[in-house]
């Protein structure tokens, strides 16, 4: 291994503004939050309801733990597979109206595992420009043909669906894209797949919980059937503030997924406890609307305060609010200024976003109060005098 060769390159990073570090939090995730010894108000966690430091999901971890211990030791297929597993992936499955849910160890592998365990060469994959790394990972990684369409681009997408006319085809989209914040076309998405008859797969991490009736996700939001989307992927770290994803699908699609996907078989099932905290989060996440009705009223005042000062806003109403920088310099300068009044707001760069599109990535949780606006709004109003 060419150690000079890693240390150069790495240095390069550092020069170019690229280079990623960590921060050490000393607590619970939650708005406030204890950074380096340094007290920092977060816009950064994809924590959307608040959950993941919810006292009754704390207290179902611990019993959880208490009857169940806390490795699962063993993958779902050997003797991982508990009552708690079962019981969440059924909950899921009702959640999403679907006939089963499958549970994964995260929202990475089941994408991985969705994708490489229905396709094979000889099909066709398409996705959009903008998808999360892991459905583009997964295209790279399967044996069918990728094509990427431009970002929720129909003509483009169109255009590519007729010219294949061979093997299985799947469609796979985010349902809200993670670093744009905006919505999939998924009706347009919808009838694209039944014309050309293709599998539509929506990746819901970002919409489940947040949007639609009690949080129901980016199908809900559009008024679409659940039939409409045959495969949707969904994550528990985020708005259920807790970990792991799942696939909920149709009894063909879920026992082929366990006896083909390759990141559900070949892993260690995560411990029961915290299947018992997500069942507990996920009832907390349905029954509380007050959690949706917050983060709306925040995102509704922020825009309207950000756009008033002239911020470049880019085109959302979820909880997931860019502020277009442009330069990567630009980005770090203006994330920088923000931590100087205490706030913790990441600078997203390339590779994660296309050259030139380097942004400050607002989030809000339903946990965020007036005041935690006002700051935020504070500094930001001032983002124009910040050095770059």
């Amino acid at each position: 291994m060419d150690l000079q060769r890693l240390a150069v390159e790495l240095q390069e990073r550092r020069n170019a503004d690229l280079y990623r570090s960590r921060l050490i939090v000393e607590g619970a995730q939650q708005p406030e939050l204890q950074i380096d010894g340094r007290r920092m108000l977060s816009f950064c966690s994809n924590d959307y309801l608040g959950l993941a430091n919810h006292p009754e999901v704390i207290e179902a971890l611990q019993s959880g733990a208490d009857r169940y211990g806390v490795g699962s030791g063993a993958a779902h297929l050997i003797s991982g597979h508990s009552q708690a597993h079962h019981a969440l992936e059924e909950e899921l499955a009702e959640f999403t109206g679907r006939s089963r849910a499958l549970l994964f160890s995260t929202g990475y592998m089941a994408n991985l595992g969705v994708i490489s365990g229905l396709l094979e060469r000889g099909d066709t994959l398409y996705e959009d420009k903008l998808n999360h790394a892991s459905l583009v990972d997964a295209g790279l990684l399967c044996r069918a043909t990728l094509k990427r369409y431009r970002h929720i681009d129909m003509q483009s997408l169109q255009q590519q669906l007729a010219g294949v006319t061979r093997g299985q085809r799947l469609i796979a989209t985010d349902g809200v894209f993670s670093m744009d914040g905006d919505l999939a076309p998924l009706p347009e998405l919808v009838e694209l797949a039944s014309k050309h008859h293709a599998w539509l797969m929506v990746d819901d991490a970002h919409g489940l919980g947040v949007l639609g009736t009690q949080g129901h996700g980016s199908l809900d939001h559009f008024g679409l059937e659940p039939d409409a989307v045959p495969i949707l992927m969904g994550t528990l770290g985020k708005a259920f503030g807790t970990f792991g994803a799942f696939v909920a699908g149709g009894e063909e699609l879920i026992e082929t997924l366990i006896q083909q996907a390759r990141g559900y078989i070949y892993t260690t099932a995560t411990p029961a406890a915290l299947a018992e905290a997500t069942r507990t989060s996920l009832r907390i996440a349905r029954e509380e609307t007050w959690r949706r009705e917050r983060l709306q009223d925040l995102i509704s005042r922020f825009r309207q305060a950000a756009e008033q000062l002239g911020l470049p806003l880019m085109d959302t109403t979820t909880p997931i609010q860019p502020i277009l920088a442009g330069s990567v310099q630009r980005a770090m300068a203006w994330s920088r200024h923000l931590k100087t009044y205490g706030l913790l707001v990441t600078a997203i760069r390339p590779p994660t976003v296309p050259e030139g599109s380097a942004r400050l990535r607002i989030t809000f949780s339903a946990l965020h109060t007036d005041q935690h606006l006002e700051r935020l709004l504070d500094a930001l109003a001032k983002l124009t005098g910040a050095p770059t």
